[in-house]
């Protein structure tokens, strides 16, 4: 059997951070065994779904690697929701039900204040066809429900949550189409799994209960159900389930300069015991990408790990990796020079001024002796080997300084910085004229 996989996001806004894991564990799960992962566009909700979400659920995917094989729309599909819907109410197994939608809550609120669950009453199964008409004639229009069999549990072996056992009977009857005709998410989702021939579902938790009363569905349709993986929802870095996350999405990390394969690596491994590990590409990932491994306690998502793992995937890019993305003039050496030093690819502007100048230098006035000799010694360097290790050696011996004292004054004068990169890589970039002049203007 080839595994199929679907992302399938409403189009009713950006994609978050939750939104990017399930899309991640579906792409993945289809990668490493070989198969295909889908695009599912949900826009069955014509007032609220939005062709710019559309395209930036397409950017989004692209932006982290997530290609799909091929992408579907459930708006283009009416026909076909139609006619299983069709075969389905002539088997019984959808019926009309004509409560307005305070009539139902007013039934849940009864039910709640005599402490029984809030369960549908099947009240409109017992409505005759002059019951119907009556209504229908009254402008009365009916919302659709699907019919649960109450004769056997609800059971399956989740991926993550093991076996799973629902007793249809303590379940409402759900709603599967609107009064205006609309489709909720519940049927159309089943359909397009078959038609598409989807062997894994990969979604959160908060599903659980849809995926008891959609294994009818798949039942009633005559086909077999797809194996499902409920993941552990996201908490915050504070241990909660955090309204934030739902703000957090391709968009925000990319204003924070944060790497796709930053996010990649710790997405894929969130939710389970193994390390985060900062891999660039995404082969070591899959290696050890197996539904078992997942827990079903919350997965926590700290942006600043996020932050750490970015900073460690930059420590590894090769120049061709972001030469696009540097600051004009600077090269591979520049690069390899300035890299260790970076939290963000943005950095690398500020770090290239210090190289290119002008620079602020930070020199004390006791120092000024001694950045003296350092400009005559680096005037008489062959600039062609190593000049930091030929300037601080021959400094050593002319001044006996040593330690911190030898090298802060230095790289004061010359990055008008405490720190930063290696000097021994960084002043070849800056070389022979700008340094003197540093050295020069700071004694």
């Amino acid at each position: 059997m080839s595994v199929v996989t679907r992302f399938a996001p409403s189009p009713t806004g950006r994609l978050h951070v939750g939104n990017i894991r399930t899309a991640l564990h579906n792409w993945m799960w289809a990668r490493k065994s070989g198969g295909r992962f889908l695009l599912r566009i949900d826009d069955t909700d014509r007032e609220r779904s939005r062709e710019e979400h559309v395209a930036s659920i397409r950017a989004d995917l692209s932006w982290l690697g997530l290609v799909p094989d091929g992408e579907t729309r459930q708006s283009g599909r009416f026909d076909l929701y139609e006619q299983r819907f069709a075969g389905l109410a002539a088997a019984g197994r959808v019926y009309p039900a004509y409560e307005t939608q305070q009539e139902l809550d007013l039934k849940r609120k009864i039910l709640l204040g005599r402490g029984l669950p809030p369960i549908y009453d099947r009240a409109a199964l017992a409505l005759t066809d002059a019951d119907r008409a009556r209504l229908e004639a009254e402008g009365i229009r009916p919302h659709w429900r699907f019919r649960l069999d109450h004769s056997a549990p609800i059971e399956w072996h989740d991926l993550i949550r093991g076996p799973q056992r629902f007793d249809p009977a303590t379940m409402s009857d759900p709603v599967v189409r609107r009064a205006d005709g609309s489709w909720l998410y519940l049927l159309p989702s089943v359909i397009d799994d078959i038609e598409m021939a989807v062997t894994h579902v990969v979604r959160g938790e908060d599903h659980v209960s849809n995926t008891a009363a959609q294994l009818q569905m798949f039942d009633a349709l005559g086909a077999v159900p797809p194996a499902f993986a409920h993941e552990a929802l996201l908490t915050g870095a504070e241990g909660k389930l955090s309204k934030r996350l739902g703000s957090l999405g391709a968009d925000h990390f990319r204003e924070a300069g944060i790497e796709p394969q930053a996010i990649i690596a710790l997405l894929a491994r969130l939710g389970t015991s193994d390390p985060v590990e900062p891999h660039i590409g995404t082969a070591p990932l899959f290696d050890s990408f197996d539904f078992a491994r997942f827990g079903r306690a919350p997965a926590r998502f700290d942006e600043a790990e996020l932050a750490q793992v970015n900073a460690r995937i930059l420590h590894q890019l090769d120049y061709e990796a972001v030469a696009s993305r540097l600051p004009a003039g600077m090269d591979a050496a520049g690069w390899l020079a300035i890299r260790p030093n970076l939290s963000i690819l943005a950095e690398t502007a500020g770090w290239w001024q210090v190289v290119e100048g002008p620079v602020a230098a930070m020199s004390e006035p006791e120092d000024a002796e001694f950045l003296a000799q350092a400009a005559a010694a680096a005037a008489s360097l062959d600039w062609s080997g190593d000049p930091w290790h030929a300037l601080t050696a021959t400094l050593k011996d002319m001044t006996g300084r040593k330690g911190k004292a030898l090298f802060l004054p230095l790289r004061r004068a010359l990055t008008g910085r405490d720190s930063g990169p290696d000097m021994a890589a960084l002043l070849p970039l800056i070389g022979r004229d700008r340094a003197l002049a540093r050295l020069r203007g700071s004694s």
